[in-house]
């Protein structure tokens, strides 16, 4: 068992890293929180990197735990639903709950950042050591090796927890030891950055909801902000016809954005400028196996399991990963070596389920959500939702607005859609037997 004066050390300082100092920090461990940048407090965002976090009640769930959630929710913005914009025609709102009374939150990615950051710093027994990039571990013994500013330095921890991200220095360290597998799955799509600015002053679009441009092999998505602006991300094919490599000079982007999102161009004063000069992301799911070595070493949130953003639920699924590693240090009285593995066989098959549905999700946003026959399907969910509370609960509900485990909602969600199957295909026959016996009278007529 780890005695609770042995100092864990957490490599990053991002979303995950600064929740879990917090966690450990009250169960009354020392924590060295290790970041490879600079403190973000002091300086300014990187250019098109923010990607808005939709915050939804896993990621709620955790902030309540350190008191946290009153505070975070402050500069919010609840988004009820989605709002669909064709290239022609009206937009249509659709509600993400049957009642429309639920949301998730747009939020900054930086703001939220800043405030676990300080958390963490203000708790009794966490150091945070920025400008630390790791460049050697040894999960025997836990001897760290990192390049600083002023040259090599050398720490040592009881616990490694690897919070360092998609592409994690710890992961990569064990990886060249050969502990673990890896698989990366890059997609063929990209994401770029651009601003709708505020309009006299007011948001220029609804801020009630997340903006969608659904277009069939790609879209745009658009998130408010509290200053009254929205984050638009483009995700687009990174080659071919009307992807981010065929667009290059200035009358191409203005006329590719006036043939498909012409309702932007007017909003989007900077549009070129924007799309000129912010990068473009690479999108992906990481698996790995297994996350941790002999109790020493751990892995989790995306350094664990990265996941595409399509169901916003990359944040919201790495504050789960800390509760639950939580509750595993609780049922094994702190023994990491008990811990750790419980922790993985908990949560790895929950990783994987929301892996899948982010990925599928980006089918559904950048083409079915325009479509008549998706649209119908949604409003007999929420009606089956209505007539059946509590019994029947749409995915994007159970995601979104519980703490049900990802796997226990695709297996929910199956027994479910049989359900819908059958209503659905009961009216479809009602339907064709009314249309019959019309014909008939029509015949007799």
């Amino acid at each position: 068992m780890t005695a609770r004066r042995d100092e864990i050390a957490i490599i990053g300082a991002g979303l995950a890293g600064c929740l879990a100092a917090c966690f450990l920090a009250r169960r009354g461990y020392p924590v060295a929180l290790y970041e490879r940048r600079s403190d973000p407090r002091a300086g300014t965002a990187e250019r098109g990197r923010s990607i808005n976090l939709a915050l939804s009640e896993r990621g709620l769930d955790a902030l309540r735990r350190i008191g946290l959630a009153e505070q975070v929710m402050a500069d919010a913005l609840p988004m009820r639903g989605r709002m669909i914009h064709p290239v022609e025609g009206e937009q249509q709102f659709q509600s993400y709950s049957a009642a429309g009374d639920r949301a998730i939150n747009s939020i900054s990615r930086g703001a939220l950042n800043n405030a676990l950051l300080d958390e963490a710093a203000a708790l009794p027994g966490v150091r945070v050591v920025f400008d630390h990039r790791l460049v050697g571990l040894d999960p025997t013994d836990g001897t760290l090796s990192f390049e600083t500013p002023q040259g090599p330095v050398a720490a040592k921890a009881s616990v490694v927890l690897g919070a360092d991200g998609a592409g994690s220095a710890v992961r990569g360290q064990l990886l060249a030891y050969g502990l673990l597998d890896e698989s990366v799955d890059f997609l063929d799509y990209g994401y770029k950055e651009l601003t709708i600015p505020p309009l006299g002053g007011d948001f220029a679009l609804d801020p009630d909801a997340l903006h969608i441009w659904p277009r069939g092999t790609s879209m745009m998505i658009a998130l408010p902000n509290p200053d009254r602006s929205f984050t638009c991300t483009l995700f687009w094919p990174n080659d071919g016809a009307g992807s981010f490599a065929s667009l290059t000079s200035p009358a191409e982007i203005e006329r590719h954005f006036t043939e498909h999102y012409p309702d932007v161009v007017p909003l989007a004063p900077n549009l070129v400028d924007d799309y000129q000069h912010n990068p473009v992301g690479v999108l992906g799911t990481v698996r790995c196996t297994p996350w941790q070595v002999n109790g020493r070493v751990g892995l989790l949130g995306d350094a664990a399991h990265a996941i595409v953003p399509f169901y916003g639920q990359g944040a919201n699924c790495a504050f789960e990963d800390v509760v639950e590693l939580d509750r595993c240090l609780d049922e094994c009285a702190d023994d990491w070596l008990a811990a750790l593995p419980l922790f993985q066989r908990r949560r790895q098959e929950n990783a994987e389920a929301i892996a899948t549905m982010a990925l599928t999700n980006f089918v559904e946003m950048r083409d079915k959500v325009a479509s008549p026959v998706f649209q119908t399907r949604r409003r007999v969910e929420h009606a089956l939702e209505r007539a059946l509370p509590g019994r029947y609960v749409s995915q994007y509900e159970l995601v979104s607005f519980s703490t049900t485990p990802y796997a226990e909602v695709r297996r929910r969600v199956r027994r479910q859609h049989r359900v819908l199957g059958a209503v659905v295909g009961g009216a479809a026959l009602l339907l064709v037997g009314a249309i019959g016996a019309a014909l008939s009278r029509g015949r007799r007529a």
